[in-house]
């Protein structure tokens, strides 16, 4: 079973307009709202694909209609109640530039007590666990032992462990030994300094991570370990709602760990052909049916290119 938390969730918002012009006025059909965050966005798309367990947070009446969503989407979940409002996350889809304008509340910090809460519910799943995913931002003040705690409760379990987060915390979590990061390269160059994306990797992998599978846009990805790298690329570029790629990558690997795979090559052209067929989708949490065919178009090479 692939275990999710999601430590900030929010509810998320999305809406579509023919054209985004800054400063104007804007008419667009009903916008849609979904129970969001990266990791219930991984949760959702590996959950048609293998045994999954969504813990994350709730409160106040965004969060009422964060769990109504998320019980109507039939993925297996616990919610902690916390007291604070469940952020809101907006999308606005420019139909015309075939991009995505974002705006994140920052989020609530719940209580020491809420959090006891949660992390109780991670340990309570562990003994069923396969993979642990622990995916999103950190609402601001959270705990500097979160994601340490969180980690090494997967690893004292014998589970790999998969982290999505970025800023400060992207090098809290390959300190604590994630098994898996999924950064993306602006992240990664954030958080490490370097903007040699193969330099940015292997250095979180000195600090003890096993694998960086690294999002590089419509550049496509690569996958980084202490002795291979290589890049994955699509024949061509899609257009279209990019918001949940990088989850829909981290639900390729979750899925693919919890079945035995490790195999680099493997792993790097599931998570990227999920995470292009997501961008087909018009919300985060979903892959286009077309992904295998979007899979037989990439073309995987080592990094860098030997000439």
């Amino acid at each position: 079973m692939i275990v999710t938390v999601t430590p900030n969730p929010a509810l998320d918002l999305t809406w579509h307009v023919d054209r985004l012009e800054t400063g104007e006025t804007h008419r667009a059909d009903a916008g849609v709202s979904r129970a969001g965050g990266k990791g219930l966005n991984v949760a959702r798309v590996a959950a048609a694909h293998a045994p999954v367990l969504a813990l994350t947070t709730a409160g106040g009446t965004t969060g009422a209609e964060f769990a109504a969503d998320l019980a109507a989407s039939g993925v297996p979940h616990r919610l902690v109640p916390v007291l604070a409002p469940t952020r809101r996350s907006i999308a606005i889809v420019d139909r015309a530039a075939g991009d995505t304008t974002i705006i994140n509340e920052r989020g609530s910090n719940p209580s020491d007590t809420e959090w006891g809460a949660l992390i109780a519910e991670v340990v309570e799943a562990m003994p069923g666990a396969s993979v642990l995913v622990v995916s999103g931002s950190l609402p601001p003040g959270a705990p500097p032992s979160l994601l340490p705690v969180l980690i090494t409760i997967g690893r004292d379990a014998g589970v790999p462990v998969i982290v999505d987060t970025s800023g400060a915390a992207l090098l809290v979590a390959a300190e604590a030994s994630a098994t898996v990061l999924k950064p993306n390269a602006a992240e990664l160059a954030d958080a490490t300094g370097l903007t040699d994306p193969l330099e940015g990797a292997r250095a979180l992998i000195a600090r003890g991570v096993e694998l960086v599978l690294l999002s590089l846009g419509a550049d496509g990805m690569l996958a980084v370990t202490a002795t291979e790298a290589h890049h994955a690329s699509l024949d061509s570029a899609l257009s279209g709602n990019p918001t949940g790629a990088g989850d829909s990558a981290v639900a390729a690997c979750a899925v693919l760990y919890e079945a035995g795979e490790r195999d680099i090559e493997q792993v790097l052209r599931r998570a990227t052909s999920w995470s292009a067929a997501a961008v087909l989708m018009p919300l985060a949490g979903d892959i286009h049916e077309s992904w295998p065919e979007l899979e037989s178009r990439l073309t995987i090479s080592p990094y860098p290119r030997e000439d």
